[in-house]
């Protein structure tokens, strides 16, 4: 791999293009996961369709239809047999059916079906669900505010702070033991419930002892062996933790927190060339991941312990080139308009370690998961500003070459204890957990040179148009909750059931983010020789001291520079479910919900404070049409409480979007009425076909909403709008058609998978003339503003597609591992920003267009001979359709502005694993 400098490279308009180097030097980079593992059990536990990491087992040849998979799931109020799986409901076999709520599983067979080597991949399979960013997943085409995520029950705090939700991309398959999706609401649940929420249940106690090994590697044809942006940092990068090399001194805590600047005695000490100099790479390398799980049981008289553990490592490369404009009028005129090219090296680290022990029907597992999440970025972009020429024919254009080197380190621990007891027509359900996420952003490099035509060159002079900047931002937040649920299955003639529990949710976050600026001595700009500088030289000890260079601290210059905030829960409910007749059940409960928010930022500016409780009833009838056959219906009120980050005056750099976000403090709590009438027909064991409407009133949702903060570059910031209605449908269809009819051999023990699904989502933004805080409260004095500035009357929801469409077909052998499928998925159009408004003028909304896309996977096991072990093989064909990404606005003379707009490659990886 061959690497130079390239600070002074100008991209081409479409494309990332080789670089003119200012100087040599010497450098480079440090050098589909197995999806088994996620679904009822893996093997061992209980899992009567799939063996370890998933692989099929093998019945006898003329069963064509495998055992229905037993599905482990941990939830509140789910205390259950070992032998039975008991969402809510009774009698009925097939557990979405069975449960009292409209609930979507993910078993084993669904996972490696899919190929997806993580949950939030396997996820937007399901019917309403869809993949947004970096691995949220979005329900009904709402937004991640609208959804939760829990692990065996428990919430899980987020170690990406813009989001109130993990990101499930973070774990792999091989930690899961089932996904459940939620759409309506019970009690036994958060309030914040909007879509849906997301219930991941680790593995628990093994059958048999096993150990399975698996790697994989894969190439992006737009990022493998092509050129990208790298830069040195530490020996350790590949990994994904820091070696040192970005370790804060004290003096920059110091300065940060006391609004000091820095001085050039102590500016000379910070590390420079690791972090400053940007490399061009021309051959980036493949992706890579290793996997490893293991299990073993013993039975000490009649309690059965076991221990499960499961680590993996992987390490992936996405070079984009990105074209990113910004329009400041109603005419689409650009203020801005670059060619940016972003290199991310993602180093995932997991690892689990699970005890449990099971007697009679009772069950306690302790969880304990770690994971450690790295993207190591480097960013270059040239074009021009408004402001240096662009457009002006009497002036010229000015180019303009952008450089940004970044690290983003998050890291989550979690360890949780829960409890699972039956004594007779009791059942008793505990479970306690303790997390704690981090987010590191050490020394956020950016540097801005301008060209002068005479010198025909490009120069930073620290001062005006260019400059160089040094950020240090970190996050810590810790999370203890606790939950109790009792349940008495009442001795009449039909079930009846009368369950009450209490949750306890504390939740503490710190923040801070210092952002300091290069100045030369007393604030001149540098001479045109030391600015001509690359920028590891013009920052270098020598010129450092040669021209008195300082930092300034501006870290409250664009907000708080750090923040304390906290979010404390106290709720208690009571839930009834029973027939009411032989062919009517249901399911009725309250909660009451207590709740104390509060982000106090750092200094003169606006803080929140909010105290709310809340009832929130529920109810859910389901009427059986016919033994395979029943209709549900549903209505409930929930909440959705502004996130921490959509609360804190603080600047925030997304890695996902290459945008600024920044907080506003006057956010409030919004409330979701809820309604659904869902049919069901069950026509054979794994078949089903399913159709539904909804519909859904949210006062004051939270929306984003795009603004200038200054520069030349979009930022994002937060509203309530007044009021919003969502309403639609979704139909879904599980075929299975045997094949052994045909009177091929080949087909005598195959049959093909049709998996498809659509979802209808419309939503509507209902604006008056009601008075809002604006988007940007940086100072104590609060400002308002009409609505109907910021929202347009009738606009759809921010992160609402108006279609969602999940498709599958497949061929798949009943009695050996041996499967191909192809998957398409389409979403529609979808809002990301209100558009922004300039001098009183709303211009129009920024869109994202997430197109189709076709993937293929097939995985076949092989049996070595002589060692009667099987390796089992995957090969994935990703985004064959090259579909790229796209976010723009469509101004009323139908002007497109490319807000960001790249191309994603096609991806291929081939993958292998065998149990020992």
């Amino acid at each position: 791999m061959k690497t130079t400098t390239i600070l002074s490279v100008l991209l081409a308009s479409t494309a990332l293009a080789p670089a003119a180097a200012w100087g040599q030097a010497s450098g480079g980079t440090a050098a589909p996961t197995n999806s088994g593992g996620v679904g009822s059990t893996p093997t061992g536990m209980g899992d009567q369709t799939s063996a370890p990491g998933g692989q099929a087992l093998q019945p006898s040849a003329g069963d064509t239809a495998p055992a229905e998979e037993q599905v482990e799931i941990s939830g509140p109020g789910g205390a259950a047999p070992a032998e039975e799986v008991v969402v809510t409901g009774s009698r009925i076999p097939n557990v979405q059916r069975r449960s009292a709520e409209v609930v979507s599983v993910l078993s084993t067979a669904d996972i490696a079906r899919t190929g997806e080597g993580d949950i939030a991949g396997a996820l937007s399979r399901v019917t309403g669900l869809s993949l947004v960013g970096n691995g949220f997943v979005y329900v009904r085409g709402l937004g991640d505010r609208y959804s939760s995520s829990l692990l065996n029950g428990s919430p899980l705090p987020s170690p990406e702070p813009l989001r109130r939700v993990v990101p499930l991309d973070i774990f792999p398959t091989n930690v899961t033991a089932s996904a459940v999706v939620q759409k309506t609401y019970s009690v036994n649940y958060p309030a914040e419930f909007g879509g849906g929420v997301i219930n991941l249940t680790t593995r628990a106690v093994p059958d048999e002892s096993f150990l399975q090994i698996g790697g994989s590697i894969g190439a992006d044809t737009v990022t493998t062996s092509e050129v990208g942006y790298v830069y040195d940092g530490g020996d350790h990068d590949w990994t994904g933790f820091d070696s040192g090399t970005r370790k804060v001194p004290n003096f920059i805590k110091a300065a940060g927190s006391g609004g000091r600047d820095v001085g050039t005695a102590d500016a000379i000490n910070l590390n420079n060339a690791q972090t400053s100099l940007l490399l061009q790479n021309n051959q980036l390398p493949a992706n890579y991941s290793y996997e490893v799980s293991l299990g073993s049981s013993v039975d000490v008289g009649s309690v059965r312990l076991g221990v499960i553990g499961a680590a993996g490592l992987s390490n992936g490369w996405r070079t984009r080139s990105i074209r990113q404009q910004v329009a400041t009028d109603a005419a689409g005129g650009l203020e801005s308009d670059f060619q940016t090219g972003l290199t991310d090296n993602r180093a995932l680290v997991n690892g689990l370690l699970g005890f449990g022990a099971e007697f009679g029907d009772n069950r306690i597992r302790w969880t304990n998961l770690y994971i450690h999440d790295t993207l190591k970025q480097g960013r270059l972009a040239r074009g021009s500003t408004s402001n240096l020429g662009l457009g002006d024919p009497n002036v010229g254009r000015q180019p303009l070459l952008d450089q940004a080197t970044r690290w983003f380190e998050r890291e989550l621990i979690d360890t949780q204890l829960v409890g699972e007891f039956k004594i007779g027509a009791v059942s008793l359900d505990a479970r306690g957990a303790y997390a704690k996420t981090r987010r590191d952003s050490p020394y956020e490099r950016s540097f801005r040179y301008e060209f002068r035509s005479a010198v025909d060159d490009y120069v930073n002079v620290l001062s005006g148009n260019s400059f160089a900047e040094l950020d240090f931002s970190e996050l810590d937040e810790r999370l203890y909750t606790g939950q109790a649920n009792l349940s008495w299955a009442v001795p009449f003639d039909t079930p009846f059931n009368l369950s009450a529990g209490y949750f306890y949710s504390d939740t503490a976050r710190t923040s801070s983010r210092f952002d300091f600026r290069f100045f030369g001595r007393n604030r001149q700009a540098l001479d045109e020789t030391f600015a001509q500088l690359r920028p590891d030289f013009l920052l270098s000890d020598f010129n450092v001291q040669t021209n008195g260079i300082t930092l300034v601290n501006e870290s409250t210059s664009q907000g708080s520079a750090a923040y304390d905030a906290s979010l404390k829960i106290n709720a208690g409910y009571a839930q009834v479910e029973g027939e009411i007749t032989s062919k009517l059940r249901a399911q009725v409960g309250v909660r009451y919900e207590t709740a104390k928010q509060s982000v106090v930022p750092i200094g003169a500016f606006v803080g929140t404070r909010l105290n709310n409780d809340y009832f929130l009833p529920a109810v859910t009838l389901t009427y059986n049409l016919a033994d395979d056959m029943q209709v549900r219906g549903h209505l409930s009120k929930t909440l959705a409480r502004p996130q921490f980050r959509e609360l804190a005056p603080q600047l925030y750099q997304d890695f996902e979007s290459d945008r600024l976000f920044f907080g506003n403090p006057l956010l409030v709590d919004s409330e979701l009425y809820n309604a659904e009438l869902r049919y069901e027909w069950f026509f054979a064991r794994d078949q089903r076909f399913g159709a539904s409407g909804f519909y859904k009133r949210i006062d004051k949702p939270v929306e984003a909403v795009a603004f200038f903060g200054g520069g030349d570059r979009l930022q994002t910031g937060f509203a309530n709008a007044p009021q919003a209605t969502l309403y639609g449908g979704e139909a879904e269809l599980q075929k299975f058609v045997p094949l052994s009819g045909l009177g091929y051999d080949f087909l005598a023990t195959r049959r093909l998978v049709a998996i498809a699904n659509y979802t209808y989502t419309k939503s509507e933004l209902k604006v008056g003339g009601e008075l809002i805080p604006d988007v940007v409260q940086s100072t104590n004095q609060v400002r308002t503003i009409a609505a109907s500035t910021l929202f347009r009357d009738g606009a759809a929801l921010t992160g609402q597609s108006e279609h969602l469409v999940n498709l599958q077909l497949g061929l798949e052998d009943t009695t050996k591992l041996s499967q191909l499928t192809v998957l398409f998925t389409y979403a529609s159009n979808r809002a990301t920003n209100r558009g922004p408004v300039q001098s009183g003028v709303r211009l129009p909304d920024l869109i994202e267009r997430p197109g189709i896309r076709l993937d293929f996977v097939a995985r076949q096991g092989i049996r070595l001979p002589y060692v009667d072990k099987q390796i089992d093989l995957k090969f994935e064909a990703r985004n064959l359709t090259g579909t790229g990404y796209r976010e723009f606005q469509t101004f009323d003379n139908g002007q497109q502005v490319d807000n960001n707009r790249y191309r994603l490659g096609r991806i291929f990886s081939l993958g292998a694993s065998v149990t020992l």
